[in-house]
């Protein structure tokens, strides 16, 4: 399916669909599919207990397909960006840094206006709402990427809310954390104004990317940015709002002027625990469009259990990552790798590995990221060697690369995540910096080095041990390979004949040498690490 805009644009709408996306996570085999029915109650354990992408071909009463979690892994939001692990934070800050710009094109011409729904024949209670978590206050619509209009301003707003059912036409949403929503929601209360907004249900996640990040000016232009192209927009029918025209669902409605009337919530939020009831407003739905053939969405959002398999988490994890990492090239001269922890909500724990060049960087890295993202609570630097996506790397080098009372950087008073329960109200909080480098200039002595087998390729480039010693000094293991012994016994004892005519040394580090000293005696050469005759 392809249209024409206003401006001669010529779209593929179904480019950047879900249903397009889902089909190639489909051909990746990355996706579950349930052919039966499946009761509502049932969507919300089955999708938590399933590490892959789920779709449902016959989901509730109405029997309607419900995709899930096709954002919850790196490696299906790599496919969504086409990036490699190499390059997957450059394809996403460069999209970012990228201006492009969305393009209206005529109601008739867009997919998401084939079905309208109105006035008296909205009902809320047809879309597959369901029991998420065990707890939570209603029924849910998880996948919402809402649209606004600032009155003040005149920008378009773009965020990700969810929708608590309540009846045909009306449901919660919540709009209590800090946000440009909150901030325009509240001046039209005051105002006693209704604020029009508009939700897309069923979207390419790339389009979640875009509604999680910031961009001055009219935010749904940064759909496009991330896309990497112009992304065809309709306006809603019932307000003056532009939507995705490419999208599976749109809500169309209004926040009422009541302001914060009615208790919403609880609901598993994504740090893994509830966020409490609050009062909210409360959204009337005065239109809904959709596809012919709809696909409708869900996110997995805020299992504590599987939290690195929820949408929300995975994609601030990717997120978080791209920043730092550019964050990082203004303060350190070689920043290496980045890992942001998806099982914290994704943006609690940062890990970094970096090259050291002079003294301090570890810490300049710790208190720059800090100053620069507040939703980060502790940092863990390393070094080079250290691949920080890998636990096991990362726990021995915090075992063995780190002293408490050396290493820890405390600071208090910070900004921290409204959600983090460990705050207990509060809006700041401590965060603390973990140095796991190795002293700077001493990344090469052995008592530094990381252990492991020697692999001998067997070639001889000396015909004796004492050659190899001229040409230089050498590790045991080193002359074993330079006299392309496959044994090894036998330069053990041509060192000791060495040693007997008082020709062999050895310095701190292990090597051997060709040194002058006395016959039977091992030369040290220089001064060892400990030595017992001095006490240390």
């Amino acid at each position: 399916m392809s249209g024409t805009g206003m401006q001669g644009h010529e779209f593929d709408f179904e480019k950047y669909r879900l249903r397009r996306f889902v089909d190639q996570l489909i051909e990746r085999d990355d996706v579950v599919i349930h052919q039966e029915p499946v009761p509502l109650t049932a969507l919300g354990s089955i999708i938590e207990k399933t590490p892959k992408a789920v779709l449902f071909k016959q989901a509730g009463p109405e029997r309607i397909e419900l995709a899930a979690k096709v954002a919850a892994s790196r490696g299906r939001l790599m496919l969504a960006l086409d990036a490699t692990p190499r390059d997957v934070h450059e394809k996403l800050l460069t999209r970012i840094a990228t201006p492009k710009v969305s393009v209206e094109i005529p109601s008739n011409e867009a997919p998401v206006h084939a079905v309208q729904i109105t006035g008296k024949d909205v009902d809320l209670t047809k879309l597959p709402f369901f029991p998420q978590h065990e707890f939570d206050g209603s029924c849910y619509i998880s996948s919402g990427i809402d649209y606004v209009i600032d009155p003040v301003s005149g920008r378009t707003n773009v965020g990700s809310r969810r929708l608590a059912l309540r009846n045909r036409y009306q449901a919660g949403t919540n709009v209590t954390s800090p946000s440009d929503l909150k901030r325009i929601y509240e001046g039209c209360a005051q105002r006693r104004e209704r604020l029009p907004i508009s939700f897309t249900i069923g979207t390419h996640p790339l389009d979640f990317l875009a509604a999680t990040t910031r961009l001055q000016g009219d935010e749904h232009h940064m759909i496009s940015r991330l896309r990497g192209e112009s992304a065809p927009f309709v306006k809603s029918l019932t307000n003056d709002i532009l939507v995705p025209a490419d999208a599976e669902i749109v809500i169309e409605g209004y926040l009422d002027e009541r302001g914060y009337c009615e208790p919403e919530g609880p609901y598993g939020e994504y740090m893994g625990y509830y966020g409490a009831i609050h009062m909210d407003p409360v959204f009337t739905c005065t239109a809904i469009t959709m596809r012919r053939d709809v696909m409708h969405q869900t996110l997995q959002h805020g299992s504590a259990f599987v939290l690195d398999q929820t949408d929300a988490a995975c994609m601030t994890q990717l997120r978080i990552e791209a920043n730092a990492m550019r964050i990082l090239k203004t303060i350190v001269q070689e920043p290496i790798a980045v890992s942001s922890r998806s099982l914290s909500g994704g943006s609690g724990h940062l890990r970094i590995s970096l090259k050291q060049h002079r003294h301090g960087e570890a810490r300049n890295a710790i208190l720059g990221i800090f100053a620069a993202m507040p939703q980060i609570k502790h940092v863990y630097v390393f070094d080079e060697d250290i691949d920080p996506a890998d636990d096991g790397q990362c726990d021995w080098a915090f075992g063995t690369r780190f002293q408490a009372d050396q290493d820890i950087v405390m600071v208090t008073g910070m900004m921290g995540r409204p959600m983090d329960p460990s705050l207990n109200g509060k809006r700041t909080g401590a965060k603390a910096g973990f140095d796991c480098t190795m002293p700077f200039g001493r990344a090469q002595s052995i008592v530094q080095t990381r252990c492991a087998a020697k692999e001998f390729n067997g070639v001889a480039r000396f015909q004796t041990v004492e050659q190899a010693l001229e040409a230089g000094p050498r590790f045991y293991s080193h002359l074993v390979e330079a006299v392309g012994s496959s044994d090894g016994r036998e330069v053990a004892v041509a060192l000791d004949e060495l040693r007997a005519k008082g020709r062999l040394g050895r310095d701190r580090d292990g090597r051997y040498h060709l040194t002058e000293g006395t016959p039977g005696e091992t030369a040290i050469v220089g001064e060892l690490y400990h030595d017992p005759n001095k006490g240390i």
